[in-house]
């Protein structure tokens, strides 16, 4: 393999190269990537000490005795641990040797969105990735999506915990019913897709079937976590899919979720996404097709997914073919450039650029394209922000050497010409971290 090869392991898989050396990656980069997939996440070490998100779910029930103590909860709790959260959860992506890992738990947690927009997630949104996300990611497909789904995170985002079975003892009791906001999110952005083939009676039935997945009260033992209540169950058959559910409590909508997970359109619908993201906005049709095939015939085994993109011919062919995100541009930033001093200075850019952690602004998560990130107004965000990064550390490097180390193997003659007569240190850095070569992958 050729050095730019190592830039597309760096960036395209990875998350830019630290330091901005590709050296220890130009002898094997598909080894390098594979051999991430075989070992401990790298990021773990940076991510110690974060609660539970039962501890934070226990502390939260016991807070609702009053409309003060709620508030004085999320000010002196809530708050600093989503700060504490997000700090750590960049730390961790800067640093980290499994960079390609790194990129999976933030593929798959962007997959199965949770959002700060739900303000109650705030408490728990990190939690949810480390728990129900971070332990899958060369894994099930099957577990990781009965994982997210069980997750506290994701009942409360949305609204599951609150369902009731219209028939239900509780339901008829206190005439309380069904939500299907989790229903409809599982069946499009989470398993088959807008254009999977499912009815709006599919979406009735699988809520019906969620019903009593829901979260323990502040009395039980098991407070702030999951729980089935067969108190808000729907009762009785459900058809889902055209095939007959009898009555079977928490286990329907855990067969129904397996059943999800083995569609031949969920199949489709995450090969594409995987080949939009590490291929092209516009994949080719033979990679997804590729990549539809490996998940069914490995059963959604999502290690080995990954490993067929390691071996993908148009992965290879073509650097930069994907604009960097907001997120993706401020890591590989830090990772060429070091963590900034001041933890303020690491959450200020994510924040400028519009991409806060675990703020997406809907369950289909952030976009993936570069018409949805590129426009005049965030180009210009984007050439002031990397304006004020190299302001802040241009006294620390040398431009010139950092640009051949980074992306002297798909550098343009013109970028390299032009940050080699930039009138100042500062100026040449800016030039390069503005340039098309660092803003793609």
């Amino acid at each position: 393999m050729t050095s730019v090869d190592a830039f597309i392991a760096a960036n395209r898989f990875g998350l830019g190269p630290k330091g901005g050396y590709l050296g220890g990656i130009s002898g094997d980069p598909q080894s390098w990537l594979l051999r991430q997939l075989g070992s401990e996440d790298g990021a773990l070490p940076y991510l110690k000490g974060l609660p539970r998100s039962e501890e934070i779910g226990r502390a939260w029930l016991q807070a609702r005795g009053s409309r003060e103590m709620r508030k004085m909860f999320n000010k002196n709790r809530v708050k600093p641990l989503f700060r504490k959260e997000i700090l750590q959860r960049t730390r961790a992506a800067i640093e980290t040797d499994t960079p390609f890992r790194e990129r999976l738990v933030r593929f798959w947690s962007n997959h199965f969105t949770v959002s700060i927009t739900k303000g109650r997630v705030r408490g728990i949104a990190g939690a949810f990735e480390r728990e129900a996300i971070r332990p899958f990611v060369t894994g099930n497909f099957a577990e990781m999506l009965l994982a997210v789904t069980r997750h506290p995170a994701m009942l409360i985002y949305l609204d599951n915990q609150a369902s009731v079975g219209p028939n239900s003892r509780l339901g008829l009791r206190q005439n309380k019913g069904l939500n299907e906001n989790l229903a409809r999110e599982i069946l499009e952005p989470h398993t088959l897709g807008v254009d999977g083939g499912y009815r709006q009676e599919d979406v009735i039935a699988l809520a019906k079937m969620l019903t009593g997945w829901t979260i323990a009260g502040k009395r039980s033992a098991q407070a702030g976590q999951f729980k089935f209540n067969a108190r808000r169950h729907e009762p009785g058959t459900k058809q889902f899919l055209g095939k007959r559910y009898p009555e079977d409590g928490e286990e329907e909508a855990e067969k129904a979720l397996r059943t999800l997970a083995d569609h031949p359109s969920t199949a489709r619908f995450v090969a594409t996404k995987l080949a939009r993201h590490f291929v092209a906005d516009n994949p080719p049709s033979d990679v997804v097709d590729q990549l539809q095939r490996k998940f069914k015939e490995t059963g959604g085994d999502l290690g080995a997914l990954a490993r067929e993109l390691v071996t993908l011919s148009a992965i290879w062919d073509k650097p930069l073919t994907k604009v960097k995100s907001p997120s993706e541009l401020v890591i590989s930033v830090f990772r060429m450039l070091g963590s900034p001093a001041k933890p303020k200075q690491m959450i200020q850019p994510l924040q400028l650029l519009g991409q806060l952690p675990f703020s997406a602004p809907s369950p289909a998560g952030w976009p993936d394209t570069a018409k949805d990130w590129i426009s005049p107004e965030s180009l210009l965000r984007r050439i002031e922000l990397m304006d004020l990064l190299a302001r802040r550390q241009s006294s620390r490097h040398d431009p010139v050497n950092l640009a051949e180390q980074a992306f002297g193997p798909v550098a343009r003659e013109e970028t390299l010409l032009s940050i080699k007569r930039a009138p100042s240190r500062q100026a040449a850095l800016s030039l390069l971290l503005s340039s098309p070569e660092f803003q793609r992958r």
